[in-house]
């Protein structure tokens, strides 16, 4: 894929993510390979396979049922994309343990993305953890 392709497949990936936890799950039928391979942000969530993948998604949907993403840089070079974006969404369900909160939340993301056949076959994602478990309550934020 060209670097003009692999931007407009991740803008498409994050335009029907967008739309729900339904159009979620049915654009990651289409745009992930059966065996991709997820690294997440604590380096030591990894899985292995479609099946995996989307339950971890599903359940992130559950918990955050109206997650929207902001697109804010794409970068693209050989078979790899890079995006940077926020992540914004109402905790309404158990997450990681934490039951619902109804906090709204933002997340700071930067994902890579390796792609093969036009399928995503590798992600590595990181966020800032740390600024999240504050937003949720789990963890005090530093008086100033």
């Amino acid at each position: 894929m060209s670097t003009k392709d692999l931007k407009a497949f991740m803008r498409r990936f994050v335009e029907e993510w967008n739309k729900g936890k339904a159009a979620a799950m049915k654009i990651i039928d289409e745009g992930c390979a059966t065996n991709i391979v997820y690294n997440g942000s604590s380096g030591e969530d990894i899985l292995h396979g479609l099946k995996d993948y989307k339950q971890f998604f599903g359940e992130f949907f559950d918990a955050f049922p109206d997650q929207h993403i902001t697109l804010e840089d794409i970068v693209a070079e050989g078979d790899k994309v890079v995006t940077r974006y926020s992540l914004t969404g109402t905790h309404k369900g158990k997450y990681m343990g934490i039951p619902a909160t109804n906090k709204k939340v933002t997340m700071s993301v930067i994902e890579i993305n390796r792609l093969a056949g036009g399928k995503v076959i590798e992600e590595w994602v990181r966020l800032d953890t740390l600024g999240f478990m504050q937003q949720l309550g789990v963890i005090p934020t530093p008086k100033k």
